[in-house]
């Protein structure tokens, strides 16, 4: 069994350079948002280490704020970071069969999108070495990010911190937009997920309903009639 050397530790650091950069960008925005709902920097800033999920911690302040129940936050949770479990699945498969399940615990904190993408495209056999590289860098960005914003929102003026949270709206839009543009199957889940979204806010009855648990309704209902209605087709030759 090889775990790697320091170089691959080195190696794993340089990649993720461009990846500590966008989640400094991404998690300010974070840091602004949680210190809207009253998170004072340190708590912000261990959200952030402890989860490492952008999706996941954005949609988390919702519930923080309105006091939400753990249950509420665990469910959502797991239905968000679901697809991790997909990509620690896959990256397993470049892992050496013997390696012992602390070092596989030590890489399945830092699976993300991005450390996922950057670790899969990697040739030959991924070592635990590079990949704490490619964590520790990644997510150094991730938690700094966090730190500065949740600071800035401590000192700036409220109506400049509101102005500034807009900024994880742009960065959503960003991401879905050039794909709705290609595909019409996610054109019509996001609007499916607006619609379902107003009706949970104005409609009588469910209404009443807290705001994490209408995120996990409509995340659960719109995936699965995504995936009924417009699944992922497999190419012939794959």
């Amino acid at each position: 069994m090889e775990v790697g050397k320091i170089s691959d530790f080195r190696d794993g650091c340089r990649d993720a350079i461009p990846i500590c950069l966008g989640y400094i960008a991404v998690s300010f925005a974070f840091g602004i948002e949680s210190s809207k709902i009253g998170m004072t920097p340190i708590q912000s800033m261990m959200t952030s280490l402890l989860n490492v999920t952008s999706a996941g911690q954005f949609s988390a302040l919702s519930i923080i704020a309105a006091q939400g129940s753990f249950i509420e936050l665990i469910v959502l949770q797991f239905i968000i970071n679901l697809r991790y479990m997909l990509m620690s699945a896959a990256l397993s498969q470049k892992l050496d069969p013997e390696l012992p399940t602390p070092y596989r615990l030590g890489i399945s904190y830092g699976v993300t999108d991005e450390i996922f993408g950057v670790s899969v495209l990697k040739k030959g056999k991924l070592y635990p070495m590079y990949s704490y590289g490619l964590i520790f860098i990644s997510v150094f960005g991730w938690v700094l990010g966090t730190l500065l914003g949740a600071m800035a929102g401590q000192i700036m003026p409220h109506r400049l911190i509101s102005c500034l949270g807009l900024a994880i709206y742009g960065m959503f839009i960003a991401i879905i937009v050039p794909d709705t543009r290609k595909s019409s199957a996610v054109m019509a889940v996001v609007a499916s997920a607006m619609a379902l979204s107003t009706l949970f806010t104005y409609a009588p009855i469910v209404n009443h309903i807290s705001s994490g648990f209408r995120i996990i309704i409509v995340t659960v209902a719109v995936a699965a009639a995504a995936s009924v209605i417009a699944p992922i087709k497999e190419d012939a030759d794959e």
